[in-house]
């Protein structure tokens, strides 16, 4: 028998390393794979599950659920329940303790981004819920008494089975309100219900909202935009004439027979928990609503700043928007007086469709191009019936797989014409919200992103965005008004925009004061005579609201100066390389997060 020659050490030694370099290879593609797929189970099943339990949500997040493989679902409109409360505290738990045990650094970029946001999302989800009292489902200005109708109104009819996905939801507003009502039981019997005044508030808004004389009427904005939403479904032959009838006729009884009574019955129950020993304060007046107030601030702002340095950023701000207005007028003697009469009656435009065109032509070149066709946008006025309890304006989110077809709702009896107006467009249509939703939902499906990340709301990232490019709105209005010879108008925008976010600032600032440092009614007028607002009704409105409202005008603010605080950052990252247009492509490109995340991403990838 021929025997082979024996390997040598060497070839024995190269072998060996060959053999380790494989192993090794071979066992860093395997847990590359294992985190990819059990990052894959975790966000698909978080997101499906998130749809599946809530109708409504999934309804505005996607227009088509089949092509995200939600076939067979039941129309839930999710109810309050405390124990389902600490069910889903115990699952949060547990996805935390799912994602920590992934190594992100075997994911894509996209999904090492994702775990991030997902992870400190839910920790700071987890640390609210130790506080579950001090949430207001119903509060006076934006509570689901007043947002549920528009929702409802608002609701797209696509298809059969929306049009009864609808009707289902609407079959179940008593339960839902039932719970809410349930929920406010609990928070009274923790000491922590709304004041009498606030309740009270509440309760007219129950009473005016749907109303059994507009319903016999058949004029009530959940009727006619209900069968206004019919019309082009009829038009393709979707639906018959017979089927749209009988789809009227339901929705006529529902509303009778359910909405309106649990109207009635929430509207009742509250008069039983009113308190006049209840006096209106802030979240700092409570046991734990300093404690609570930090993460509020976290979920609303996106912010992880410390309370204290967020106040000197506000201190810092107001003084340099007080410092600019008070050169600009230097600059410009007796604008004050010349320019107050004439500036709405002179703006160019009236129309909001031709401001929202100028607006368009205006960022040209400063801001990326949406990508994916052709994007429309509807300007509707809010219903009569809603104008004392929405906002000046706002817009309604497009699903991510529908951004063709857009609407901004114009409140009228709050928002004037002219440059108010303007700078509204500016702020929920171009290139405010409408443009921002459109631009990364498109984006996001071209690299075929998780839908998970649409789970995430960053109040922050989305309404500084906003005031972000209202106060730049302010310049294009300067520049159009200077174009049309209304010199002195053009310096009216300019000082306008100063002193908007003057007093943005400054409220924002005692929205501190009063849910962080327990400020009284009393402290907070004084303040603002300081400032000239001597009036008590003035006072006490603007106290009222921040109190009733934590971290509201923060969200706005706060937001806006982390922005400038991240574009600061990347002129001294890029140094020559930086242009706003690559900031704000930054900034949109990685679509709704937290600002550390962002700073975080800013840095590793600059």
């Amino acid at each position: 028998m021929k025997h082979r020659n024996p390997l040598s050490a060497r070839q024995m030694a190269l072998a060996a390393s060959v053999f380790l370099a494989f192993s090794a290879v071979t066992t860093f593609l395997f847990a590359y794979k294992q985190d990819e797929k059990r990052f894959t189970h975790i966000t698909s099943t978080l997101f499906t599950e998130e749809m599946r339990s809530n109708t409504l949500n999934m309804h505005y997040t996607l227009a088509y659920p089949e092509n995200y493989g939600i076939y067979d679902y039941e129309p839930v409109l999710a109810c309050y329940d405390s124990e389902a409360s600490v069910q889903n505290r115990t699952a949060t738990e547990n996805t935390i303790t799912a994602l920590q045990s992934i190594h992100s650094d075997n994911l894509s970029h996209g999904d090492a981004y994702l775990h991030r946001l997902l992870t400190r999302s839910l920790e700071n989800s987890l640390a609210m819920a130790e506080y579950p009292y001090y949430n207001e489902p119903l509060a006076p200005n934006s509570g689901m008494q007043s947002q549920l109708p528009i929702l409802l109104a608002e609701y797209a009819f696509r298809s059969k089975r929306d049009i009864t996905d609808y009707l289902a939801l609407l079959d179940q507003t008593d339960e839902y309100f039932s719970s809410l009502l349930t929920f406010e039981q609990e928070k009274a019997a923790a000491g922590l219900i709304m004041p009498a005044s606030s309740l009270q508030d509440v309760r007219r808004q129950c009473d005016t909202i749907v109303t059994k004389s507009d319903l016999d009427n058949g004029t009530h904005f959940l009727q006619t935009t209900f069968r206004e939403r019919l019309t082009p479904l009829l038009q393709a032959d979707t639906i018959t004439q017979a089927e749209a009838d009988a789809y009227i006729a339901q929705n006529d009884r529902l509303l009778k027979t359910v909405l309106l009574p649990a109207y009635i019955a929430l509207g009742d129950g509250l008069i039983l928990l009113e308190d006049e020993n209840i006096v209106l304060s802030g979240l700092g007046h409570t046991e734990a609503g300093k404690e609570y107030y930090q993460y509020l601030l976290i979920s609303e702002t996106g912010s992880y700043r410390p309370v204290e340095e967020i106040q000197l950023l506000l201190a810092e701000k107001f003084k340099e928007e007080y410092e600019a207005m008070r050169s600009l007028v230097a600059a410009n003697p007796g604008i004050l007086t010349d320019g107050a009469e004439s500036r709405q009656n002179s703006f160019p435009y009236t129309d909001a469709a031709e401001m929202l065109t100028d607006l368009q032509q205006r960022m040209q070149g400063q801001f990326p191009p949406v990508s994916g066709g052709h994007t429309t946008v509807t300007v509707r006025p809010v219903s009569p019936s809603l104008e004392k309890y929405t906002a000046p304006a706002y817009y309604i989110t497009a699903p991510i797989d529908d951004t063709t077809q857009n609407t901004i709702h114009i409140n009228t009896s709050k928002t004037p014409n002219g440059l108010e107006l303007y700078t509204t467009l500016a702020h929920e249509g171009y290139p405010g919200h409408l443009y921002q939703t459109v631009y990364y939902n498109r984006k996001a499906a071209e690299l075929e992103e998780r839908p998970a990340r649409e789970l995430l709301w960053y109040g922050g990232y989305q309404e500084g965005w906003a005031l972000y490019v209202e106060f730049l709105s302010y310049d294009y209005a300067a520049s159009l008004m200077q174009e049309q010879g209304y010199s002195t108008d053009a310096v009216m925008a300019e000082l306008e925009k100063h002193n908007r976010s003057m007093q943005l600032c400054l409220y924002s600032m005692l929205d501190i004061m009063i849910h962080y440092e327990d400020a009284s009614y009393g402290q907070i007028a004084e303040i603002l005579g300081k400032f000239g607002i001597k009036s008590s009704s003035s006072c006490r409105s603007i106290y009222t609201y921040i109190a009733q409202e934590p971290c509201n005008y923060l969200k706005y603010y706060l937001g806006y100066l982390e922005i400038l605080a991240l574009q600061e950052q990347a002129k001294e990252l890029w140094g020559e390389e930086y242009s706003d247009y690559r900031f704000r492509c930054f900034y949109l490109d990685c679509g709704p997060s937290d600002f550390l995340s962002l700073q975080e991403w800013l840095e590793l990838h600059s």
